[in-house]
């Protein structure tokens, strides 16, 4: 399968569980979260659903429980709205990414402050 479709895909998924994650699931457990990427195998069978979720590593924890106890649901409903032949089968990923932004973010403003002050 092409590359460029599979990125299309790609998009069109991402674009479709952050609206069902947002806005359709009613499990309390479940905080922010925001899906930052899907990476789907070439041969359409699988879809990482990486997901970044706001709060205390309890929080995520219980988000990511929430979300992954729903798989099937969300599952379900992207394969109402995506057509394809195939659905890939989901995969939820925490994605840290921005956490580990945020920490060297974090880092270079010491360093700068350091630098300036010595």
């Amino acid at each position: 399968m092409s590359g460029r479709r599979i990125a299309r895909v790609e998009e069109l998924m991402r674009e479709e569980l952050s609206t069902i994650i947002q806005h359709e699931l009613k499990d309390p457990r479940i905080g922010f979260v925001t899906v930052t990427r899907v990476k789907v195998s070439a041969d359409l069978g699988h879809a990482k659903v990486y997901v970044s979720v706001m709060g205390d590593p309890q929080a995520k924890e219980r988000t990511m429980s929430g979300v992954i106890s729903a798989t099937g649901y969300i599952q379900r409903l992207v394969g109402m709205r995506v057509k394809l032949k195939f659905l890939p089968r989901l995969e939820f990923v925490l994605d840290d990414s921005v956490d580990r932004g945020f920490h060297i973010e974090e880092i270079l403003k010491k360093i700068e402050m350091e630098k300036n002050n010595g």
